[in-house]
Order: C-alpha cells, then structure tokens, then sequence
C-alpha cells in the first residue's frame, strides 16, 4: 500500500513540474513585438525564477500541501450543502431577510457612481468612451464577492468553532463554505452586470464566457488566503481588524474608480500596482465585458496570477496543516 502511495506521489510530481517546465518554455518564448525589450526580458526573468521556485516548494512540501486539496474534495457535496444553510442563515430572523445580500452593494455603487460619475465626471477616468457605470459596475463587483469572501472566511473557524471542536468533523471545508456562500450573491451581481451592460449598447458576446474564468480565479484567490488568515486568527484575534484595515487600502489600490493608463507616465509605479492580484481579476472583467480582450492575450499577468495563487495556497495548507491541532484548545 505504501508503495502504491509513493509511486502515486512521484507520478503527480513528475506531472506537475513537467506542466511548470512547459509553462517556463512558454514564458521564455513568448514574444510581445509592442512591448519594451528590455521590460520584456525582466518580466521573463521573474516569471522563470517564481515558477522554478513552485516547483522546488511543491517537490519539497508535497505532502503538506495536497492534504487539503484532497480533504476539500472528498466534501464537495457537504460544503455546498453548508454554504447554502450558512446563507440563508446569515439573515434568518429580518423581514427583508436575503434582500439585505443585495442591498448593500447596490446603495455602495450608487453612492461611488454618484460622486465619481457626476460630481467628479468620471467618465473621463474610464480612459474610454465607455460609460462610468459600466467601468465602475465591471470593478465593484468583482471586488465585492473577493472582500466579502475573504473577511467571511477568515472568521470561518471561529464562528463554526462547535465545529470544530467535534473530532469527527473534516474542519478544513469551513473557510470554503463562506467563500461559496458568498458566490450565491455574486451570482446575482453578475446578472446585474450583464443588465448594466445591454443598457449601456455592449450585448453578449463570446467573450463574456471569460466571466466564468475571472470568476473562478477570485475565488481560488481568496480561498488561498483564507486557509492561511483563518488559522491565524484563531490565535491573534486582531488580525480581523487588520484585515478589515488591508481592504479599505486594496480598494484604492486596485483600479475599481479609477483606470490605471492614467499611470501610463510613471511605469515603476505601475509595474509595482501590478503586483496586486486582484488587478488582474477586475481588468479581466472589463475585458470580458466590453474589452473583447481573451485572458491568455494577457500573457505574463495570467501566469503572474496563478503562480502566485498556487504559492498563496502551498502557504494556506502549510500554516493550516501546522496550527490545525491546536485550534480546539484555544476556542
């Protein structure tokens, strides 16, 4: 039996780093005839060196990190079956009950379209003819179920912390549960979106299928940190706050209001910009709206994206893995 184990292990290593050999390949020659050389070969070189870097981790903590993999989708049927309790109960007992899900977001846009469309004319920081609340409706969204996700599932442990005392119980699906409970909303604002979209003159296309794709990599985005926060916060409850703290920057940071080619003169800034991932999803969302941009067209950014959601995850199942013992003596 050991054996078979050993040989599955080898064989899963040995088609992964086969899958990151061939994707450095791809990295080094891709050529990008409007791009800069010099930043061409600098953007290579990181990539390369961030991909072998996952492949040595992998090769070094297979172990730890397919654990939680594994245990995620041996429960696949019980955590859609929570997500879907965890969401109606979130507003049991209100008149309005689920409505309030949709409420706030939408009074959230309304007020940013309000100041940033109108009083500041946003519609010249669209960097297009596109109208305002397209751009805006195509960021905020989005960035409502990633931060709804993350700060839901950072609190996951502690708020099912009956859960997890019980032995018996697979505690590794709590932090998913709050991420898919928080897709059910999402699902409803992208209908919105699309709504938003036919009104403003852009009709569905064989692009908005990419919708499905950014929205797959936010949730792999914020999954990926969630194992990692809430392990932690189990022992350092001020990391709620920090979190808390940590999006109100990110907001600002990722171009939901504003567009980032009005960073075209300064170009460190915008390569630092970049590095935050949730720009990657947002931009995506455009492109798949009204960009008719496909996501592979964004070479190194999806790349980028995904090494560091695998790096993000390998971190989750590590620090998740090494804390999980301790976590029924301290709730």
């Amino acid at each position: 039996m050991l054996e078979v184990v050993l040989k599955k292990k080898k064989i899963i290593i040995a088609v992964v780093e086969l899958l990151l050999a061939a994707l450095a390949t791809g990295v080094i020659l891709h050529v990008n005839p409007a791009a800069d050389a010099h930043y061409e070969l600098i953007k290579k070189t990181i990539s390369v060196t961030v991909i072998v870097c996952a492949g040595i981790f992998l090769a070094l903590k297979y172990d730890k990190i397919v654990t939680l993999p594994v245990e995620i989708w041996q429960n696949r049927r019980l955590i859609l079956k929570l997500a879907g309790n965890d969401f109606k109960r979130r507003y049991a007992g209100s008149y309005m009950g689920v409505i309030w899900a949709f409420i706030q977001p939408l009074v959230t846009i309304g007020l940013y379209y309000f100041v940033f469309g109108t009083i500041m004319k946003g519609t010249r920081t669209s960097g297009s003819d596109v109208p305002f609340v397209l751009f805006l409706t195509c960021g905020m969204i989005p960035w409502f179920f990633f931060s709804e996700a993350l700060s839901t599932g950072t609190s996951a442990l502690l708020e099912y912390s009956y859960l997890v005392k019980k032995v018996v119980f697979k505690i590794s699906v709590l932090p998913i549960i709050k991420v898919v409970a928080a897709l059910m909303t999402h699902a409803f604002f992208v209908v919105l979106l699309m709504i938003i979209a036919v009104l403003c003159g852009y009709y569905p296309n064989i692009y908005w299928i990419q919708m499905v794709y950014y929205t797959f990599c936010a949730f792999v985005l914020a999954l990926a940190i969630c194992y990692t926060t809430c392990s932690v916060i189990v022992f350092i409850r001020d990391l709620g706050q920090l979190i808390g703290v940590m999006l109100q920057i990110l907001v600002w940071a990722t171009p939901i209001m504003w567009n980032i080619d009005q960073l075209a003169g300064h170009p460190k800034l915008v390569s630092l910009m970049k590095l935050n991932p949730c720009i990657y999803i947002v931009t995506g969302y455009r492109d798949a709206i009204y960009g008719r941009i496909w996501f592979f067209e964004r070479f190194f950014s999806t790349v980028y994206f995904w090494v560091i959601c695998a790096i993000l995850f390998g971190i989750g199942a590590i620090v998740y893995k090494r804390l999980k013992p301790h976590f029924a003596d301290v709730l």
